[in-house]
């Protein structure tokens, strides 16, 4: 394999360095069971209330009033709680949804009941690429504060080290080119001297489009990927297959 010469790396998260599994399997039920218990200790902070306004505003929200027949008045930690749970089933990405699971995953972390899934290959990788001097993102719907929270307690311990910088869906939709052309602003690299690392084809096609380098991994789990895929980009199964150099 001919060497990817970079100065930098973005990586996704889920189905990238992260199992599929952990998020939908581990992370998402944790949520789900504790966010009424979470709602219902903090709701009259203001931390709390803005989330919940902000999710009052979803057109989602609407609906779901209507569905339960319940008025903007009658709305508590219980009712709320039960829309953040229609919206974890639906897996969307809404930005107020993804603040208050952060806040109800920084529970379990620190408590000690959640440890961040990373594979065996990522630890390892990180350490290379600082070592390196290769400037290392993380991009991904979830926010930056989950992010943080993941690679800060890894079955491997602590990898928030060797992170530069954390982008989330504030910098633009994943699907979109020119999400991908304000996180290289940001992070001040020329785009080509970027490499995108994730599993999801249309993330691949907009990175490229916005002139980054990019690579596919086909991790278990994972979405499987058509010969057209594979024909359109370089296809990894972990980071070890990988070979990178600094520009």
């Amino acid at each position: 394999m001919c060497a990817l010469a970079v100065k930098a790396i973005l990586t996704d998260i889920e189905g990238t360095t992260t199992s599929i599994s952990f998020v939908k399997d581990v992370l998402f039920p944790y949520a789900k069971q504790y966010t009424m218990k979470y709602l219902q200790r903090t709701w009259n902070t203001e931390e709390t209330q803005n989330i919940v306004h902000d999710l009052i505003q979803l057109k989602e929200h609407e609906k779901y009033l209507e569905e339960l027949n319940v008025t903007e008045e009658q709305i508590c930690p219980e009712t709320v709680a039960k829309f953040i749970n229609v919206l974890i089933e639906k897996d969307l990405k809404l930005a107020p949804l993804k603040s208050l699971q952060g806040l109800v995953w920084a529970e379990g972390y620190k408590a000690g009941v959640l440890k961040g899934h990373v594979y065996p290959d990522v630890p390892f990788a990180f350490k290379c690429w600082y070592d390196a001097n290769i400037c290392l993102a993380i991009y991904s719907s979830g926010s930056i504060k989950a992010q943080k929270l993941l690679f800060n307690q890894t079955e491997y311990g602590d990898l928030l080290p060797y992170i530069s910088k954390h982008f989330d869906t504030t910098s633009g939709h994943k699907h979109q080119v020119e999400s991908y052309k304000n996180i290289a602003k940001d992070m001040d690299y020329d785009i080509s001297d970027i490499l995108f690392l994730t599993d999801v084809i249309k993330e691949a096609e907009a990175a490229r489009l916005a002139g980054m380098q990019v690579v596919v991994l086909s991790r278990p789990g994972n979405a499987r990927l058509s010969e057209r895929d594979k024909s359109q980009f370089l296809v990894v199964n972990d980071f070890n297959a990988l070979k990178i150099v600094a520009k």
